[in-house]
């Protein structure tokens, strides 16, 4: 299935930000979905619905360390360097695309209190702010990793 369309699958069923990219960016190899799921789950709403790092690019930034795992295992001082350089890269689109890369402020609530997590529903803030940035971070995660969407 093409990244694109299982990451909107996943974040509207019922996986958070952070799960549905870092599972859409699945590679064949490596860990299976269930377990990237699992591992991605306390990153949603920018960790735990802390408002901090957004949920989107966390789970891209695990999923490029996935992507590079066999570098990494290889040769961990070089490839880590290498790594970093793509995860600024990432994190510097995110920020110059969106403005920022706290979910708070690119959603506009505060989720750890109950005004924000009404007003993120009210507001339908899942569908209009943040499924644009779990497309924009698998696309980003794609391009780091030379692998098509499909």
């Amino acid at each position: 299935m093409d990244r694109l369309k299982r990451v909107l699958q996943l974040f509207y069923d019922k996986y958070n930000c952070a799960q549905s990219v870092f599972a859409a960016c699945a590679e064949d190899e490596g860990l299976n979905e269930a377990e990237r799921l699992a591992l991605a789950s306390a990153f949603g709403g920018g960790v735990a619905g802390q408002g901090e790092i957004c949920g989107a690019l966390t789970g891209a930034l695990m999923a490029l360390g996935e992507a590079r795992r066999k570098e990494i295992a290889a040769d961990p001082v070089s490839a880590r360097k290498a790594v970093y350089e793509q995860a600024r890269q990432i994190t510097n689109a995110f920020r110059a695309v969106h403005g920022s890369i706290l979910c708070r402020e690119l959603t506009g609530c505060a989720l750890d209190t109950e005004e924000g997590h009404r007003n993120f529903q009210e507001r339908d803030v899942r569908k209009t702010v943040c499924s644009k940035l779990v497309v924009f971070a698998v696309n980003q995660v794609s391009e780091a990793t030379d692998t098509p969407q499909a």
